[in-house]
């Protein structure tokens, strides 16, 4: 027998979900680094920021709970006015943002603190929250866009952080269920320990939520999504209709899924064919672990794909 929605609303509330509690203390633990960044910033560079978003799945409300397998990490935008859109400007500025933070926390130490290829980063080892501070270098032209670069080969792409928090509150209002999905697929890729972005898993489910419409349950959802990957081996290019049908570039990357606020970016361009693989045997695999879980309703094969703390009774 099938899982019904109510047990799987009450696995991702009790289990998957980040508890209000915690998304108020992660809140102000971010705020209160953005004041002090944003103070020091003014203070001591020439840098100027024109406005701060909060971004990312915990802006997105598709986070999970923080367990040894899922950590926190929030993603914080700072848009920068007056500076070219080059590597070397944004080179130079997360540079800055990196010794500003290490100035900010004294008692942390230099390990806490890391240059990724498009952030700056912060973990605060109390909460076990990360934070990703990410320069954009705003896009005048366009309200919310900005231009981010990867530092390690210097390219760039246009983003705009409160477009992409807008299409999945878009699904999410075409189907309430959407963060529950979500959240249940990244729990599924923790547990499988495969490459798939967050981003990714987003974009798959509001792909067939685009497409099959927001009929049926949670559960049969959520397989129809491993059947997707499975099936389709993501060998097919996934777009929205937020992409721009005038533009759509070519790319031979093994898995191409268009950015809906920006064409001419693949959030799967990172993926390699040996990790495509990976993904597509990952989701057969769970695929068949849920359809028999579902006929023969069985809790221990559902532990199987989302591990040991899986239960849908109240808490």
């Amino acid at each position: 027998m099938a899982l019904n929605d109510a047990q799987l609303r009450r696995y991702d509330s009790n289990v998957l979900r980040l508890p209000a509690d915690k998304r108020k203390e992660y809140h102000e633990q971010v705020d209160r680094l953005i004041d002090n960044l944003r103070k020091n910033v003014r203070n001591k560079t020439e840098i100027k920021i024109t406005k701060v978003v909060k971004a990312g799945s915990f802006a997105k409300f598709t986070i999970l709970c923080r367990t040894s397998e899922d950590p926190v990490d929030v993603d914080v935008v700072f848009y920068i006015e007056g500076k070219d859109a080059d590597a070397e400007s944004l080179e130079s500025l997360s540079s800055q943002i990196h010794d500003l933070l290490v100035d900010q926390y004294p008692n942390k130490s230099v390990e806490d603190f890391k240059i990724q290829r498009k952030a700056a980063t912060v973990q605060f080892v109390g909460s076990g929250l990360a934070v990703d501070i990410v320069p954009v270098i705003e896009d005048v032209t366009r309200d919310g866009y900005g231009w981010q670069f990867d530092l390690s080969d210097g390219s760039k792409m246009e983003t705009c952080a409160p477009c992409q928090i807008k299409f999945v509150r878009d699904r999410k209002n075409a189907d309430k269920d959407f963060r529950t999905l979500v959240r249940m697929g990244k729990r599924w890729r923790n547990r499988a320990e495969i490459k798939l972005k967050s981003f990714m898993i987003e974009l798959i489910f509001a792909y067939l939520l685009d497409r099959d419409g927001p009929e049926g349950g949670i559960e049969q959802k959520f397989r129809d999504f491993l059947l997707y990957i499975a099936q389709s081996g993501l060998k097919e290019t996934i777009s929205f209709p937020e992409n721009s049908a005038f533009f759509r570039p070519q790319f031979d990357d093994p898995v191409v899924i268009l950015d809906p606020v920006c064409s001419s970016n693949n959030v799967a361009s990172r993926v390699t064919e040996d990790e495509r693989l990976e993904i597509v045997a990952a989701a057969q695999e769970a695929w068949e672990a849920a359809y028999f879980a579902s006929t023969e309703d069985d809790d221990e094969v559902w532990k199987e794909i989302f591990g040991p703390k899986f239960n849908t009774e109240d808490a």
